[in-house]
């Protein structure tokens, strides 16, 4: 592990705006989806938390290891209710914000060590933030709450720059 991969492991920091890896250079990568305006956030109503886990792109976050999962929900029916909202950050004419949000659902049962993910879900709602579509109607209220709460903590200067849709989305 190299040092900015502990450091970043430590921190809680989205990756915002970084330079274009292919610089127009036209070689290996050029036209690739670059994912390094995407964070990965943790919503956890278990325990009233919000955080960045950025393991959670790999399907490597705390939550999802040591589990095997089941395509269907039912068979996971004491599951803890997680989600794994994507959220995406570009730059626009008053600087940062966040662009695309997306919230996938996730059970999680440790005591039988099952839980549930849609993959097509997550792997959509990856694709439609990093377009810049805010998708969390399906999110439980209190869900909602804390993922707003977070974005403004984190930076309120980006929520501000933030469209209304995101803001009427993620209602008090």
């Amino acid at each position: 592990m190299s040092s900015d991969q502990s450091s970043n492991k430590k921190k809680n920091n989205f990756t915002i705006i970084k330079d274009d890896s292919t610089d127009g250079h036209g070689g290996y990568g050029y036209g690739s989806i670059s994912l390094e305006n995407m964070s990965s956030v943790i919503v956890d109503p278990n325990e009233n938390k919000a955080y960045v886990d950025m393991a959670a792109m790999h399907a490597r976050s705390d939550i999802e290891r040591r589990v095997k999962y089941l395509n269907d929900k039912s068979e996971v029916p004491n599951g803890k209710l997680y989600w794994i909202v994507w959220v995406n950050v570009d730059q626009g004419e008053k600087g940062p914000f966040y662009s695309g949000v997306a919230g996938s659902e996730l059970r999680v049962d440790r005591s039988i060590k099952r839980a549930y993910k849609s993959m097509p879900e997550h792997v959509t709602h990856m694709e439609k933030s990093l377009k810049g579509k805010i998708i969390v109607d399906h999110m439980d209220a209190p869900s909602k709450k804390l993922l707003k709460d977070f974005l403004v903590e984190f930076n309120p200067d980006m929520w501000n720059n933030s469209t209304e849709e995101l803001k009427s989305s993620l209602p008090e």
